[in-house]
């Protein structure tokens, strides 16, 4: 299974991002090799218009089974996400990536 999370950087001690399309990272843990690896997401970072779909369609390429995030995808972002398999759970604020982990694992994230 791959995990991906919004954040602010690469590591496990990271905060997760509340803002999806505007994420300054994904990070994309997979649970088989326990690899974490981190894909800078700044390039829509000033953007005016669609960074939610830009980063909705790197998220299509990373191909995670399940996304973990602060307040979820805008309405753009989330019309195009809704056409594929990935899992959205929402409501990691304030938590470190390894915190959110635990909480998706214990089942204490709510489903976007």
């Amino acid at each position: 299974m791959k995990i991906a999370f919004t954040a602010t950087g690469t590591s496990w001690d990271s905060q997760i991002d509340a803002r999806f399309g505007r994420t300054e990272y994904l990070v994309v843990f997979d649970e088989e090799t326990g690899l974490l690896t981190g894909i800078d997401n700044n390039a829509v970072k000033n953007e005016a218009h669609g960074a939610g779909t830009a980063t909705a369609q790197k998220l299509f390429e990373l191909n995670p089974d399940v996304l973990i995030t602060g307040n979820g995808p805008g309405d753009h972002a989330a019309t195009a996400l809704q056409h594929s398999k990935i899992k959205i759970l929402v409501n990691a604020h304030n938590m470190t990536l390894k915190q959110a982990y635990e909480q998706y694992k214990n089942g204490l994230l709510k489903q976007f």
